[in-house]
């Protein structure tokens, strides 16, 4: 019998593992994958890097330092704004406090007003003030009518908010939690978004490493088909895996939430989910692109919502000579890939007319119909405790805190705290 069995090898199911080894449990991971990640892991193809859809690490993150070693993933970082573009024009929106290179594209444009860069810059001086933990109070509206509040213009919300955050919060309506906003916001005014050399990828590797070191036992091709409670004076817990029957003294379960809610019947587990389509193209390095390591926002339309040029980020992620173009469409359009495909290429030669588009090959389509779950305001206090579940069951998922990479990793610490401390009494 193992003492703390493992259901799931995403982030937060190793940091749990992790944890719990490093405290001397006996712990086995059963991941029913190949490999451990989850929804964060990267596919080597023809020299390129491509991710599971599009993502990035913010290295402030305070679980980020906490759980990973950051100098390993040898970090590359979008630089600070973004490039607005709609056919015919592109302007530039960064932080001229972290980014004094765009200072003075930053001033004169003109998507936004100059009072709109003036509450920027007092947001950003209020929420360097606040912990994070303050933040969590913030739940009370959504992101459009807190920038409303704050006194945001119409075209400060339809022309950098809208496409920004719906790339964020995958929900161009701004009708997510201003925590979310808050939170994210407080995190690109003190580090930038980022890329691991090799991929987002090297993330869950990373910790699947640290987790083997600290002495679990992580099987992959397991699936967990019942996770059931023994009863009695004894506290045990049955894990009916595809192929053996399995008796742990306490389950964690760290599986996405539509398993999750399945395998222990929380129904305050959120499963209403947003989505997204993730294309990736490679394109001749001949092709010039002045956004350097800047995000490029469709401020027209969501069609597609947002394109990154990853590889002037990272350039390992394309091989020498070509470009790694990304662009992601927002909930789950229904056409097929070649129709997507032609609305990017449209998009792209409305806002670059002088180039050509015609070597621009699509390398494939990612299509996620849960990439996060819905965060309307409120959604903080309707989340499930870690040890909602009866008996010597626990959750461990972003779901459980909030839908980032934040929200995994703590999660799985926290869940390892919970679960030494309760086993110790």
């Amino acid at each position: 019998m193992t003492e703390v069995a493992v259901v799931g090898g995403g982030l937060a199911g190793l940091v749990a593992a992790r944890r719990l080894g490093e405290a001397g449990v006996d712990v086995t991971l059963f991941e029913r994958e190949p490999t451990v990640g989850g929804r964060v892991r990267t596919d080597r193809e023809n020299g390129f890097l491509l991710d599971r859809g599009f993502q990035v690490l913010f290295p402030s993150y305070p679980a980020v330092s906490r759980e990973l070693d950051v100098d390993a993933l040898s970090l590359r970082s979008f630089r600070p704004g973004a490039t607005l573009a709609r056919p015919g024009e592109r302007t530039t929106l960064s932080d001229p406090l972290r980014d004094p290179r765009a200072a003075t594209a930053t001033i004169f444009n003109r998507d936004v007003t100059f009072r709109d860069k003036l509450r920027v810059l007092r947001l950003r001086r209020e929420l360097g003030n606040k912990s994070v933990d303050e933040l969590r109070g913030a739940d009370d509206a959504t992101i459009e009518e807190f920038l409303r509040e704050r006194g945001f213009s119409e075209k400060f919300r339809e022309n950098f908010a809208a496409p920004f955050y719906g790339g964020i919060t995958l929900d161009r309506s701004l009708s997510a939690s201003r925590y979310v906003f808050e939170y994210t916001f407080k995190m690109l005014t003190e580090g930038p978004a980022a890329l691991p050399a090799e991929g987002m990828g090297a993330i869950p590797e990373q910790l699947a490493r640290f987790a083997r070191e600290a002495g679990a036992t992580i099987e992959t091709d397991t699936a967990v088909d019942q996770v059931e409670p023994t009863g009695g004076d004894v506290q045990r817990v049955t894990v009916e895996t595809s192929g053996e029957t399995v008796e742990a003294g306490a389950v964690v379960v760290a599986t996405d939430p539509l398993t999750a809610r399945d395998l222990t019947g929380i129904e305050s587990i959120p499963t209403t989910g947003r989505g997204c389509v993730t294309q990736y193209f490679s394109v001749p390095k001949t092709q010039a692109f002045d956004i350097g390591r800047r995000l490029l926002l469709n401020a027209a339309d969501a069609r597609p919502n947002q394109v990154a040029l990853l590889s002037t980020v990272a350039p390992e992620y394309a091989p020498e000579g070509m470009h790694l173009l990304s662009a992601t469409f927002l909930g789950g359009p229904g056409e097929g890939d070649d129709a997507l495909a032609g609305e990017v290429r449209e998009a792209l030669a409305s806002w670059f007319p002088e180039n050509q588009f015609g070597e621009l090959e699509l390398l494939r389509t990612d299509r996620i119909p849960f990439a996060q779950f819905a965060q309307p305001p409120g959604f903080l206090v309707e989340l499930p405790d870690v040890d909602a579940p009866a008996g010597p069951v626990y959750l461990a998922g972003d779901y459980t805190r909030w839908s980032s990479i934040q929200g995994a990793l703590e999660s799985g610490r926290r869940v390892a705290r919970k679960v030494r401390e309760e086993r110790s009494a």
